[in-house]
């Protein structure tokens, strides 16, 4: 028998996690049934058995993936920091969430990767294992964006006289809060990104 490539197993397993978040984001990690992703793949029951053990691992692979892209928006944004206005950096990290990952998740629709990621926050509520991974996470978030945030605080651009995480904290909670709104509401992200900006740049 022929040996199977890494390739082909990592493409398999793509195959799966595409299928998963598709049935995810229609319909609720709760409401969506094994076979739900049975049919969305095209694939036999052995065939994802193969890579995921049931229901709950698929979710905690879709979660963390779903989180580790929203990690990746902040660190790329960072990286633009500080030769970019703060509001452009933020409406970066905003772009890159709402519109470029809802594309690769395979939902064709507005908002779809914020649905996503509110549902993974619900589910850190009842899975301990879930939420260590997601706080682990937020701490590196924090961290780099500390660098970031002192960098401004140093440029004259943010207070200086408030602690560097305090702000941090809150720069992150105008993006979850945008994406909480833009999954609950649907059609704001235009009036978002434009109090955002006037919040952070007043005097453009």
């Amino acid at each position: 028998m022929a040996r199977v490539s890494q390739a082909h197993l990592d493409a398999r397993r793509r195959q799966i996690l595409d299928g998963a978040r598709r049935c995810f984001t229609r319909n609720g990690f709760h409401a969506t049934s094994m076979q739900d992703v049975f049919q969305e793949t095209g694939l036999s029951s052995g065939a994802v058995y193969r890579y995921f053990r049931g229901k709950n691992d698929l979710i905690t692979a879709v979660a963390e993936e779903a989180f580790e892209r929203m990690r990746l928006a902040f660190e790329s944004a960072s990286h633009e920091a500080p030769l970019r206005p703060l509001a452009d950096v933020i409406d970066g990290v905003l772009t890159h969430v709402l519109e470029e990952q809802a594309r690769t998740s395979g939902v064709d629709r507005a908002g779809a990767f914020a649905e996503l990621i509110v549902q993974v926050w619900s589910e850190t509520l009842r899975d301990e294992g879930l939420a260590a991974t997601l706080n682990a996470g937020y701490d590196r978030m924090r961290a780099m964006w500390g660098k970031v945030v002192r960098t401004y605080q140093e440029a004259g651009h943010l207070r200086a006289d408030v602690p560097t995480d305090h702000l941090v904290r809150a720069l992150m909670a105008l993006v979850q809060g945008f994406i909480l709104q833009q999954a609950v509401f649907k059609d704001v992200e235009a009036e978002l990104r434009s109090g955002l900006r006037a919040l952070l740049s007043p005097h453009a």
